[in-house]
C-alpha cells in the first residue's frame, strides 16, 4: 500500500443497499492496479470471483488467512482487512465497512487501514454515516460523499417463524441459536439455508445458491449478513436483539440493528424488518424503529487503534509499542486482542526469552502470535498451540515438522459426523491452512497450501450436505408449494410397492390404507405430510375402499389372536387377550373383540379405514361380516350349530346353557367344568344334544367333528391357539406342541391323549368289567394307540378304576369304584359371559 500523502481519499457514507461495495469495485477495475480490503472472507471471495469474471484468473489475486491465490503478475487484490499487503505499491486502495474500527476486536484493524492504506492515484473508504465525525478529523482532507439508499426500508411488525413471507433471512447471533431457528423452518417451511461467518466460502456459497435459486425460501444467518453479502433478502427478522460481544451480553446497537436490517431490499426493491416476538427483551423499541427507517444512526465519537508498525527491538518493547496510548482526542487505546494476549503468555516462558533476541526473531515471535483462534479455544488452549508452533518456528530449520502438519491433517481428514463436528474439523483445517499460507514456517509451503485447501472443500461439501439434511427437507418443501397451488391438484403418485410421491420426492408408503410417513422425516413433520398425504391419496383411498368391498373370500384372512402372556397389561379378570385380526391383501382391516362368544365375536374396522367415507365404511363393515359367518359355517359348522343351538328357545334352559358353555370353550369342555348341569339333563336332552354332534364322555363333553384336521386349525386360528399338534396325531408326548386340553388333548402323566380316543378307551372299559369284580381289560386298543402302560394307568384311575394287586406274570387287573363325586367347579367372576351361565345353572337347579 503506498503511503503518498498526496494521494485524493474518498469517503463514501451511507446505508446499506446503497451501491457503495459495487462503486468501488468500478472504480478498483478503472485503476491499472488496485486493492479493496474487506472485513470477511466470505465477502472477499464473492468479489474476487466477480473481479475475475472480468480481468480473467491471471491478472487478480485474493489474499486472506487461509487462502492465498496470487498469479505472478497479478494486479488486483481483493483481501480481508488483516491480510492487505503493506508494501504493494498499487493505484487504488479502498477499505470497505471503515465504522468497524469501533469494533472492540477488530477495530484497530480497520483503523489503521484508515489512516495509513492509501493507493498511489486514489483511495476510497466505504462505510456508514455514524463514520462522518472521526473521519473528519483522522483524515481532515479527505471528501466525503453521501450515498442514498436505493430503496424504502421499513418496518413489518413482529411475525412468528410460522408467517414469515418468503425471501425472507433470519439473523440469530450464536451457531446454537442459528441450528435453533433452521431446525424450526424446516419443520414449518421445508428448510433453510445457514450463512454464518465460520462457514467456508464454498460451504457459504453452495447455501446461498440454494437460497437464490429458490430451492428453499428462508436464509438464517448470523449478523455476517450485515457485511455486504449480496442476498435477494426481501425481509430481515430479528431471532433476537442482543448477542455476546466476547466480554457479556448486550443488546444491540442502533448501527448494528441498522445495518443487518439494510440487507432487506434490493437495488430499488423495497425491503422490510421485524422481529419475531411483539414484547420483551426480542422486540424493538418504538425509537430503534424509527431510526432504522430513517437510516439516523448515531455518530461515532472514536475509533480503536493500536500502533500499526511496533517495535520489533525486543519483546518488552513490543509489547511496549503496541499497548501505547493514542494520541489523537478520537482514538481510543485498543482492548487487549487475542494476538497481545498470546504474546505475553509467551513473554513469561523463558525458553521464549533466550530464543527471542534479535529483532527478526521478535518478528517471527509476533508473527506466530497472530495465528488467530479459528477454534475459538480461549486464551490459555490457543497460547499452548501457538507456543508449540513458535518452538519449531525457532529451532532447527526453523519450519513445522513435516510428521506433525502431516498427521493433523490426516486426522481432520473425516466426513462423518453432525454439523458441529464437521464444522469443527473446518475451524481445525483454517489452522493449518493460515500456517500453511506463511512462506517460512513450511519446508514446502506450496504442497500444504494445496492438500489444506482439498480438505477445506472435502469439509466444506460434507458441511453442505450435512446442513441441507438436517436443515432442508426438499419433501416438504415440494409439498408446501404444491399446496400453496392447492391441495386438490397435489401430483401424487402411488408407486408398485406403495411408495407415495410428489415430483419425485418419496413421502411415505401408503400399506392399504394406512399411510406411513418415510422413516427419515422428523416427528414434527409427520403432521403435515399426514393431511398432505390424505388431501392427495383421497382417488387411491376411494379406488381401495370399492375393491375391498368386491373382494373375493380367499382375498381375506383371519390372522389369529394371541394368548395372553406375561407381558400383556392385565385386567380386573385376568390377563388382557390380544384380539385377532382380519387382513385384506396381507393389511389389517378389522379386529375381533371378545364378546364371550368366539363365533360371535364384535368386528371393528381398523382405524386406519377412517379415511373412507361412510358409505364406503359402512358397505365394507358389512362385507366383512358376511365374510367371518360364512368362514364359520364353512369350517366350524358344529360349533354354528351349538351357537344356534344356545340361542333356540324351544331346546330348553339345560341344553342351551349347556350349548352356551361349550361354543365358549370352543366345542370342547372337561366334564367337572359342567358336572352338575349333566347331571340334571334328561334323556331327550341328551337326544338333542347327540344330535348337534356333542358326545358327552366320562371325562370330556366335545363335539368330535372339531378334532378333524380341518375344523381343528380353523378352531385354533379362532381362538387363537399357540403351539399346533401334528395333523392326523392321536397321542403326543406331554412337552410336544398341542399336548394339552385347548387343543383336545388330555394329559395323562408323560403323555398326552386325544379326547375321543381317550372316551373310547373309557366306554370299552365300562363294557367290559362287571358289577365290582376285578378286571383285564384287552390291551389291545390301547397298545394300538401307542399308549404306556403308566398311562393307560393313569387313564384308569381318572374314569374310576382301581388297580389290583397281581403277579407281575399275569396282565393288570382292575375293580370299578365309581367316579369321586363331581365337585362343584368353581364360578368365574360373575361379570364374564362363563359367569352368566353359571348363574342360569344355579337357578336351573334351584327350580
Amino acid at each position: 500500500m503506498s503511503r503518498f500523502s498526496n494521494s485524493p481519499v474518498t469517503a463514501v457514507l451511507g446505508p446499506t443497499n446503497t451501491g457503495k461495495t459495487h462503486l468501488a469495485i468500478e472504480r478498483l477495475m478503472g485503476h491499472s492496479s488496485g486493492m479493496i480490503g474487506f472485513p470477511l472472507r466470505l465477502l472477499a471471495r464473492e468479489v474476487y470471483d466477480r473481479v475475475v469474471a472480468v480481468k480473467g484468473p491471471k491478472e487478480v489475486a485474493l489474499v486472506t488467512g487461509e487462502e492465498r491465490i496470487v498469479p505472478p503478475g497479478a494486479r488486483w487484490f481483493l483481501c480481508t482487512a488483516e491480510s492487505m499487503p503493506a508494501d504493494k505499491d498499487v493505484g487504488f486502495v479502498a477499505i470497505d465497512e471503515g465504522q468497524l474500527g469501533a469494533d472492540p476486536e477488530r477495530g484497530h484493524v480497520f483503523t489503521d487501514r484508515i489512516l495509513r492504506a492509501r493507493g498511489r492515484d486514489e483511495t476510497m473508504i466505504l462505510g456508514s454515516d455514524s463514520l462522518r465525525p472521526v473521519l473528519r478529523k483522522l483524515v481532515p482532507d479527505a471528501e466525503i460523499v453521501s450515498r442514498p439508499r436505493f430503496s424504502t426500508l421499513r418496518y413489518a411488525g413482529a411475525k412468528k417463524l410460522s408467517r414469515l413471507p418468503k425471501r425472507s433471512a433470519i439473523v440469530a447471533f450464536s451457531a446454537e441459536e442459528v441450528y435453533a431457528v433452521a431446525e424450526a423452518l424446516r419443520r414449518l417451511r421445508g428448510g433453510a439455508a445457514v450463512v454464518m461467518g465460520a462457514l467456508s466460502p464454498r460451504t457459504r456459497n453452495a447455501q446461498v445458491a440454494m437460497f437464490q435459486s429458490g430451492e428453499v425460501d428462508y436464509l438464517v444467518a448470523t449478523d455476517a449478513i450485515g457485511m455486504g453479502l449480496n442476498l435477494d433478502v426481501g425481509h430481515v427478522a430479528f431471532a433476537s436483539l442482543s448477542k455476546f460481544d466476547g466480554k457479556r451480553q448486550r443488546r444491540l446497537t442502533i448501527a448494528e440493528m441498522s445495518q443487518i436490517a439494510g440487507r432487506a431490499g434490493r437495488h430499488q426493491r423495497d425491503g422490510t424488518f421485524g422481529a419475531l416476538v411483539e414484547e420483551g427483551p426480542g422486540a424493538f423499541l418504538p425509537e430503534e424503529i424509527q431510526a432504522i427507517e430513517d437510516h439516523s444512526v448515531p455518530a461515532l465519537d472514536h475509533l480503536f487503534w493500536r500502533e500499526g508498525e511496533p517495535d520489533l527491538s525486543g519483546i518488552d518493547a513490543l509489547i511496549a509499542s503496541l499497548e501505547r496510548k493514542p494520541d489523537s482526542p478520537v482514538l481510543r487505546a485498543a482492548p487487549e486482542a487475542v494476538d497481545l494476549g498470546v504474546l505475553k503468555r509467551l513473554a513469561g516462558e523463558d525458553w521464549v526469552r533466550d530464543r527471542v533476541r534479535a529483532p527478526k526473531a521478535v518478528a517471527r515471535l509476533w508473527a506466530a502470535c497472530g495465528l488467530p483462534d479459528f477454534r475459538k479455544l480461549g486464551a490459555d488452549p490457543h497460547a499452548r498451540f501457538v507456543a508449540r508452533v513458535f518452538r519449531h518456528l525457532s529451532e532447527g530449520t526453523g519450519h513445522i515438522p513435516h510428521q506433525w502438519f502431516a498427521d493433523e491433517i490426516a486426522r481432520l481428514d473425516r466426513m462423518d459426523g453432525d454439523v458441529e463436528t464437521i464444522a469443527g474439523r473446518i475451524a481445525a483445517a483454517r489452522s493449518w491452512a493460515y500456517i500453511a499460507q506463511r512462506a517460512d514456517w513450511l519446508a514446502d509451503p506450496a504442497l500444504w497450501a494445496e492438500r489444506t485447501q482439498s480438505l477445506e472443500e472435502k469439509l466444506s461439501d460434507a458441511l453442505h450436505a450435512s446442513l441441507t439434511q438436517r436443515f432442508v427437507d426438499k419433501r416438504t418443501t415440494v409439498l408446501l408449494r404444491q399446496i400453496g397451488a392447492g391441495a386438490a391438484h397435489l401430483p401424487v403418485v402411488v408407486g408398485p410397492e406403495g411408495e407415495v410421491s410428489v415430483e419425485e420426492h418419496v413421502l411415505g408408503h401408503l400399506h392399504g390404507f394406512r399411510f406411513v410417513v418415510e422413516p427419515g422425516a422428523r416427528a414434527a413433520d409427520k403432521r403435515m405430510l399426514l393431511a398432505a398425504a390424505e388431501k392427495g391419496l383421497a382417488g387411491e383411498l376411494r379406488r381401495r375402499g370399492d375393491a375391498l368391498v368386491a373382494a373375493a373370500d380367499e382375498e381375506l384372512l383371519l390372522v389369529p389372536r394371541r394368548r395372553p402372556g406375561p407381558s400383556d397389561e392385565p385386567t380386573e379378570t385376568g390377563p388382557r387377550p390380544s384380539p385377532g385380526n382380519i387382513e385384506w391383501r396381507g393389511v389389517p382391516i378389522a379386529t375381533l373383540e371378545p364378546t364371550g362368544n368366539p363365533v360371535r365375536p364384535r368386528i371393528r374396522l381398523d382405524r386406519a379405514l377412517d379415511v373412507l367415507d361412510a358409505r364406503i365404511r359402512a358397505a365394507a363393515q358389512a362385507r366383512i361380516e358376511r365374510w367371518f359367518a360364512d368362514r364359520i359355517a364353512a369350517d366350524l359348522p358344529d360349533l354354528a350349530t351349538l351357537d344356534a343351538l344356545s340361542r333356540d328357545t324351544g331346546a330348553g334352559g339345560r341344553v342351551r346353557a349347556l350349548a352356551g358353555l361349550l361354543v365358549e370353550a370352543g366345542g370342547l369342555l372337561p366334564r367337572r367344568a359342567a358336572g352338575a348341569l349333566v347331571e340334571t339333563l334328561d334323556p331327550n336332552d341328551r337326544k338333542r344334544l347327540r344330535k348337534a354332534g356333542v358326545t358327552i364322555g366320562t371325562l370330556d363333553i366335545f363335539a368330535p367333528a372339531l378334532l378333524k384336521p380341518r375344523p381343528a386349525a380353523a378352531r385354533r386360528a379362532l381362538l387363537g391357539l399357540d403351539g399346533a399338534p401334528p395333523e392326523g396325531a392321536t397321542v403326543l408326548p406331554r412337552a410336544a406342541p398341542g399336548a394339552e386340553l385347548d387343543h383336545g388333548f388330555r394329559p395323562f402323566g408323560a403323555q398326552a391323549v386325544r379326547i375321543d380316543l381317550a372316551e373310547r378307551i373309557a366306554r370299552a372299559a365300562h363294557d367290559a368289567r362287571k358289577g365290582r369284580t376285578p378286571f383285564a381289560p384287552d390291551p389291545a386298543l390301547a397298545t394300538s394307540m401307542g399308549l404306556t402302560p403308566d398311562t393307560l394307568a393313569r387313564l384308569m384311575a381318572q374314569i374310576g378304576f382301581q388297580g389290583v394287586r397281581t403277579p407281575r406274570s399275569e396282565p393288570q387287573r382292575w375293580v370299578w369304584k365309581g367316579l369321586t363325586p363331581l365337585a362343584k367347579p368353581k364360578a368365574p367372576p360373575r361379570d364374564t359371559s362363563m359367569g352368566r351361565a353359571f348363574a342360569a345353572l344355579a337357578e336351573l337347579a334351584d327350580e
